[in-house]
């Protein structure tokens, strides 16, 4: 192509000095004539000389940017993105021009990575595009168009629709973030980004990254519509604005997955929690709202239903009397617990209950082990039972021992509430024991003493020299208040005393429950599990002709559940504890344990017979522990 031809390079738009520009074309001309009027030496000033030179290094630099593309922050192409992700529409609140801190036109220079968040967090606040009404019109974007700047920018096109009522919202932020990236890569603003010096050059690993992030933003799913936000001073027009919210836990995906993921609760599990809340709400003074608690539960309630429902006939009363406790109330209750009906249903639950009589066996079993081949025996008894006593002569016979003598001392202690109870049904226990043990070939005798714990010594017990001592503690400490709320401990006194006798062996059966020092909350927790398991034991292994039998030990199940709940400090009256609370009792009155070995579950198996199903006799750790389903209902232990 000959030289001055009229071509144009294409990068003439990126520098007014660049190859075939006309400054150009001008030095050309120039040189050419100087060249054809002088013999073909170029003759120049200094001053054309430094004027070429300073051409030459803008040249350098425009071909330079034109290879580091600038980015800059603008305020005009800002505005038009504000045009596009506001909410206003006609009448609506005036919509101020998004400035974008560190731009060239609002002061110092900032980072792409700082601008791409300011866009980003624009569009996620705005995305879904809000309709307007249909009674408005469409919003156009308010442009400078007079302006160089906006020319520059090539912002002066026309104002972009927005997207019919029906466009999913996904497509929406699609189309507002195909925008963003076009507003940030277009190239019709690079003249002025290569001739500006606060221009910001970027490498293409931060092209990439920034590339990247927009992606990221793209691919992110959209959540759905809901309702439309609260007014704000911000948003006048907000009753035509749909809002939307990104948090996971209003997801309507992450509710109806949590909801798939949780079973509705059984009907027994319901009333079992609403039980506990109402529970906890005694525990915290809340009585208004346990007693809505309990009033729901009443319906749930009935005494001859399952064994869940007969617990909750059980439990809200329970519960119900702490409410408002009156002085008759506790009155009637403390003479219920602690009266013949009481006493003659504990027993009558001791011998239908296969958890509590396998229990009473083994310690029979224990007892006859630790006395060996002694003829004469005597049984110290704080708290007598017909069915262990009855299981006790059986063993003695079975030894076969000729001239066997068996000496009962049954201590009733006055001080405690349960002695008046105990003392009239002792005398006919007497009897019957008599009849048996004659039966059998053993010669019996059978005496009552009353003494308080601190007077119990040898001689007011009768003790002789060459009997064989035991002493029964079967479900009598639980029955002696302790430390926590009698300062002299009479059950550990109790302890002390009966280790100054001497005895061959101790026997104690006790419920595995703890209704001592617990509190509400924790102790209504234990009762519910405790005599749950013990109502289901009931229903699996009696039969309908025993309906009245179960009925009255249940009667006096529910007393006992009702002083464990129901009660506090004194009144609480039988205040049983777990077995590692009797072994640190025991160990510190100087009694060391027994172990009852595989042996005592085979004689307590021979003798009452296996275990009905559901119930199993675990020796473990040298105590045997009665339960039901794998729960230990009540535990036998033997000391020395």
């Amino acid at each position: 192509m000959e030289p001055g031809a009229p071509w144009r390079d294409p990068r003439q738009a990126y520098g007014a000095y660049g190859v075939g520009s006309a400054m150009q074309m001008q030095l050309q001309q120039r040189a050419d004539a100087a060249a054809g009027g002088g013999g073909g030496v170029l003759k120049r000033s200094l001053g054309e000389l430094e004027r070429w030179q300073h051409q030459q290094q803008q040249h350098v630099a425009a071909q330079q940017a034109l290879y580091l593309r600038a980015v800059r922050q603008r305020t005009a192409a800002a505005a038009d993105i504000a045009a596009l992700l506001g909410g206003g529409g006609v009448g609506g609140p005036t919509q101020q021009p998004l400035v974008l801190s560190g731009s060239s036109f609002g002061g110092g220079l900032a980072s792409p990575s700082s601008t791409l968040s300011s866009l980003t967090t624009a569009s996620r606040a705005a995305v879904p595009l809000m309709h307007p009404h249909p009674h408005q019109h469409q919003r156009q974007v308010q442009l400078m168009a007079s302006s160089p700047q906006t020319q520059a920018f090539g912002l002066s096109r026309a104002p972009q629709p927005q997207p019919p009522p029906t466009q999913p919202a996904a497509s929406s932020e699609q189309f507002i973030l195909q925008e963003l990236e076009k507003q940030l890569l277009d190239d019709d603003d690079e003249p002025l980004a290569a001739m500006s010096g606060t221009g910001s050059a970027v490498t293409n690993s931060e092209w990439e990254e920034t590339i990247q992030q927009l992606n990221s933003i793209t691919a992110a799913p959209s959540p759905g519509l809901h309702a439309p936000a609260a007014a704000t001073p911000n948003n006048n027009n907000n009753a035509n604005n749909a809002g939307m919210t990104r948090s996971p836990s209003n997801s309507s995906s992450s509710t109806a997955s949590s909801s798939a993921s949780c079973s509705p609760p059984t009907p027994g599990a319901a009333s079992r929690q609403l039980l506990s809340e109402a529970a906890a709400a005694l525990a915290d003074g809340n009585h208004e709202a346990a007693a809505t608690h309990l009033a729901a539960l009443k319906r749930a309630a009935n005494q001859h239903g399952d064994a869940e429902q007969r617990l909750i006939a059980m439990m809200v009363p329970a519960l119900s009397s702490r409410i408002v406790p009156t002085a008759s109330s506790l009155a009637l209750q403390f003479d219920e617990f602690c009266g013949a009906e009481q006493r003659a249903g504990s027993l009558l639950l001791h011998d239908i209950s296969p958890c509590f009589r396998l229990a009473l066996h083994a310690a029979s079993a224990a007892i006859v082990e630790a006395v060996g081949d002694h003829r004469a025996v005597h049984l110290v008894d704080f708290d007598v039972s017909f069915q262990q006593h009855k299981a006790l002569i059986q063993y003695l016979a079975d030894r076969r021992v000729p001239g066997t003598s068996l000496k009962v001392t049954a201590v009733t202690d006055p001080s405690l509430p349960f002695s008046k109870s105990l003392s009239a049904t002792l005398p006919a226990i007497g009897e019957q024991l008599k009849l048996l043990a004659e039966r059998a070939g053993i010669e019996y005798r059978f005496t009552v003493v009353s003494c308080r714990a601190a007077e119990l010594d040898a001689s007011r017990l009768c003790c002789a020299a060459g009997e064989a001592l035991a002493v029964n503690l079967a479900f009598a400490l639980s029955h002696v208040p302790d430390e926590s709320v009698s300062p002299a401990n009479p059950r550990d006194e109790l302890l002390r005393r009966v280790r100054a006798l001497g005895p061959q062996v101790v026997a104690l059966v006790e419920q595995e429950l703890n209704t001592n020092t617990a509190p509400l909350a924790a102790r209504f927790t234990d009762a519910c599990a405790h005599y749950g398991a013990i109502l289901e034991s009931l229903d699996a292994t009696l039969g309908r002709d025993s309906a009245e039998k179960k009925a009255r030990a249940e009667a006096a199940l529910a007393r006992k559940a009702a002083n464990a709940v129901g009660r506090e400090g004194a009144d609480r009256l039988e205040r049983c504890e777990v077995f590692g609370k009797w072994r640190a009792r025991f160990g510190m009155a100087g009694f060391r344990p027994v172990a009852l070995g595989a042996g005592i579950a085979d004689q307590v198996a021979a003798r009452a017979g296996p275990a009905p199903p559901g119930i199993t006799a675990k020796a473990d750790n040298g105590v045997l522990r009665l339960c039901w389903m794998g729960r230990a209902v009540t535990v036998a232990s033997a000391w020395r």
